[in-house]
């Protein structure tokens, strides 16, 4: 064993500490989530956890002891006098209001898929084989549309697509769109109904999703101008699309560069293609940050594992940065590349032929 310096190895030792905090405090906001408890705190009332049981028709002895452990990372807030517990606006946000920009609870799904498939993904790295989406657990694709809605809730047609050149007042006339890689529609749906002139197609390779989609769409009252139908980003049909959009899926797909021939030949003359990718610089030092940490792991678990289960297998990875996506839209026959706006969670790319 080397020698180690004290300080450091203490400094080391307490940044884990905070970790396993963090991963423990993982698995109640799952529970709390699934058992509706934030919900049933978000009005901001303090409860005692007696109080909290009646509400909600669980075990006292069971939430007094999530309740603990909540106000200990402080995820909901203790008053010793009166032994009660509640939610600040800002904590409802977060954990129990679904429409709200800082909404997160969906997040800590996705690590929960992380934690069931890690032996599959165990395996993969010591065969060298791939991963793909729908061989994880379904918890995954449930948190990733709730991890993923907040940010299109709030930019998507406010910021993102009025940020592309003209297209905007295309959507309003009355264009023709897919969404590729649409997962739970999402996307889609938020975009049929900001422009009700417009049709949408939506694909994903993934039936159950497709169904969701379609599901979620007849109840958002959008039904009637949105098509899903299961397809693959090389293979979806070609209707000369005013727009093609990918949200948050290119790197995960063995053959981008393939996704981008089929893109290129399905656009109309003056198409654009809207490619929303997880921010990333360049270079690694520059993704030593908290947002690249969440990033790095997601993409060592689900998004490489995905993009090498593929053909090709590029494994461009969720970090792939600006300069590895702007190689693959020219090598896929673009000419024009440029960053259109971003976030501190996406990067949004403008490309046209």
């Amino acid at each position: 064993m080397r020698a180690a310096d004290p300080q450091k190895l203490d400094a080391l030792v307490g940044r884990l500490v905070g970790d396993v905090g963090a991963s423990v405090t993982g698995a109640l906001i799952v529970l709390g989530d699934q058992l509706g408890l934030y919900k049933a705190m978000a009005d901001g009332e303090p409860v005692t956890s007696q109080q909290l049981a009646e509400k909600t028709g669980l075990k006292e002895r069971y939430l007094r002891e999530w309740l603990a452990g909540q106000a200990s990372a402080g995820y909901v807030e203790y008053d010793e006098g009166s032994d009660s517990f509640s939610l600040s606006p800002e904590q409802a946000m977060a954990f129990a209001e679904e429409d709200s920009p800082a909404f997160f609870a969906g997040a800590f799904e996705i690590i929960q898929s992380m934690w069931l498939d890690e032996p599959k993904v165990e395996e993969a790295f010591r065969n060298g084989s791939g991963l793909g989406w729908h061989e994880h657990s379904k918890c995954l694709f449930r948190g990733t549309e709730r991890f993923f809605r907040p940010g299109y809730n709030a930019h998507l047609t406010a910021d993102w697509i009025p940020a592309l050149s003209g297209v905007q007042a295309k959507l309003m006339e009355g264009a023709t769109v897919a969404d590729v890689g649409c997962g739970h529609g999402s996307s889609t749906i938020l975009m049929a109904q900001a422009y009700p002139k417009s049709r949408f197609h939506g694909f994903d390779y993934h039936g159950p999703s497709i169904e969701r989609a379609r599901e979620a769409a007849e109840k958002a009252g959008v039904g009637d101008r949105i098509v899903f139908e299961r397809a693959s980003a090389k293979d979806f049909p070609e209707r000369k699309y005013d727009l093609v959009t990918m949200f948050d899926c290119l790197h995960d797909m063995g053959d981008p560069v393939g996704a981008g021939k089929h893109v290129r030949e399905s656009l109309a003359k003056d198409g654009s293609w809207m490619i929303v990718e997880p921010f990333a610089h360049d270079h690694l030092k520059d993704n030593l940050n908290p947002v690249g940490r969440i990033f790095y792991g997601a993409s060592t678990m689900i998004c490489t594992p995905a993009s090498l289960s593929q053909e090709v297998g590029l494994g461009l990875g969720a970090q792939a940065g600006e300069m590895r996506l702007r190689k693959v839209a020219m090598d896929a026959g673009f000419q024009h590349f440029r960053r259109a706006t971003e976030t501190p969670f996406n990067m949004v790319f403008e490309v046209r032929a």
